[in-house]
């Protein structure tokens, strides 16, 4: 039982430091100030594509080969890089859309994100943020 307890901190902790790993961010004209995981998801999967005001949602990723995108990844949607990048080939082959945009720096993210009012982003957890906004996320 002993075990048991201790194994659930270190889940617990392990994904607290996950969490931590990266920043949602979004223009600083958003009012939005927290998301839940699901609803970030539903964003950057195009499954939600205006936001409560009625501008247009404009995700924005880091590249498929940063560790932050996969953490991202495993945090918001619960699949990794990989999976996430099937479900955009088969979203793509049935006409309906196309991926979010990709950047390949924090610094690229954070000025997208500056110069778009309905834009949404990620980026490392030590980025400078100066100009955006960050989000609070709910699990």
């Amino acid at each position: 039982m002993k075990r048991l307890a201790i194994l659930a901190v270190l889940v617990c902790i392990g994904l607290t430091l996950q969490a931590q790993s990266f920043k949602v961010i979004v223009n600083q004209s958003n009012t939005v100030s927290s998301l839940t995981a699901k609803e970030i998801s539903d964003y950057f999967l195009k499954k939600e594509t205006k936001w409560t005001n009625g501008d247009a949602v404009v995700p924005v990723d880091l590249s498929a080969k940063s560790g932050v995108r996969e953490d991202f990844s495993n945090n918001i949607h619960g699949k990794s890089v990989s999976a996430i990048k099937s479900y955009w080939q088969q979203y793509v082959f049935a006409g309906k859309g196309t991926p979010p945009i990709e950047k390949n720096t924090d610094a690229e993210v954070v000025d997208f994100v500056k110069r778009n009012a309905g834009a949404i982003g990620y980026v490392s957890a030590n980025a400078d943020v100066s100009g955006v906004k960050v989000l609070t996320v709910n699990k």
